[in-house]
């Protein structure tokens, strides 16, 4: 029978630190998203849950661009936080020897 390849396990100081950084990085993107919006409209972005809260166009730019930031943005806190739990497990597999 062959092997499947494996994916390998996050631990649970990755998933900690991945939620945290995720979540740090999407705040600081609506955060960047709103203050550009604004320097450049004049306004804040158009809620989606207002439906007299600007334009049907101006509200899917919105959407696409924070969408597409955050998902970056997320892909990045994800490698980062795998990353330094990596240097943390090696750390501490170091000095259990």
């Amino acid at each position: 029978m062959a092997d499947k390849p494996t994916r390998p396990s996050q631990s649970v100081l990755t998933l900690l630190i991945d939620t945290a950084a995720t979540i740090a990085a999407a705040w600081a993107v609506q955060e960047a998203v709103d203050q550009a919006w604004k320097a450049a409209r004049g306004h804040k972005p158009p809620r989606a849950d207002d439906p007299n809260d600007g334009g049907l166009k101006e509200a899917l730019a919105a959407a696409a661009i924070t969408g597409a930031l955050v998902a970056a943005s997320r892909v990045l806190a994800t490698r980062g936080a795998v990353r330094v739990a990596g240097r943390v497990e090696r750390k501490r597999t170091r000095h259990l020897r």
